[in-house]
């Protein structure tokens, strides 16, 4: 199986990379392999932007089963603890459209796209039905990826009740959609470090959220 992991910083795929260069044998850059398994590292860079040039790069020159992406990410949710790993069922834009005074509408109020037109179902991203999912035996959750996070009371407000997502990312709908254009199998997990609330860093678990998704990513390669 030839396997893409994905993450916006080589930060959150710290242990991970150590794992691979002890127990895999390295082939090209962050490109490893072990038995009949590939597995390639692509640190894409923060945003929507950036990751979706650098999964492009990547594809143009390379086919894979499945794309897996990584990453931490803040929870709107306070039923979910801090430090724990979800699947993304979904994601959407969190902030592509247009302010009309104190409203936000989306591009598909604005008719510059049909909710349903591919690869958006209702205005979401989904992450379509695999085999592989079984193997991640994580809760599932839905998300929302901006290109500001959310740090007023105005914004987690409006974000929580226009769109009632329980995580908030930077890069995950990007992931989606060229995932779903380029008919890749895919998953996306977030370890959540914080909740979604007037900036406070004091009160995030960024080191415990990178320990918690290493291990499932690890668990996961190594059960290929």
């Amino acid at each position: 199986m030839k396997l893409l992991l994905t993450a916006a910083t080589e930060a959150e795929l710290g242990p991970v990379l150590a794992h691979l260069r002890q127990d895999w044998a390295p082939i090209g850059p962050l490109h490893f392999s072990k038995g009949t398994n590939e597995l390639q590292i692509c640190v894409a860079g923060v945003g929507m932007l950036a990751t979706s040039y650098a999964l492009m790069k990547t594809l143009k020159i390379n086919t894979y089963d499945f794309a897996l992406q990584a990453g931490v990410g803040g929870s709107f949710d306070t039923d979910i603890a801090l430090g724990e790993v979800l699947f993304v069922a979904s994601d959407q834009y969190g902030d592509l459209g247009a302010q009309d005074h104190y409203n936000y509408l989306d591009i598909f109020e604005l008719g510059l796209l049909g909710k349903d037109e591919a690869p958006f179902t209702d205005g979401k991203l989904p992450s379509l039905a695999h085999a592989l999912h079984d193997k991640l035996k994580l809760p599932h959750a839905t998300a929302l990826t901006v290109n500001t996070v959310s740090g007023t009371d105005f914004t987690v407000k409006a974000r929580r009740e226009r769109f009632n997502c329980q995580v908030e990312n930077m890069e995950g709908a990007a992931f989606h959609y060229v995932c779903l254009q380029e008919h890749i199998p895919f998953a996306q997990l977030r370890a959540i470090s914080n909740y979604v609330e007037p900036r406070d860093k004091s009160k995030w678990q960024m080191k415990e959220a990178i320990i918690n998704l290493n291990k499932v990513l690890i668990d996961f390669i190594d059960d290929l």
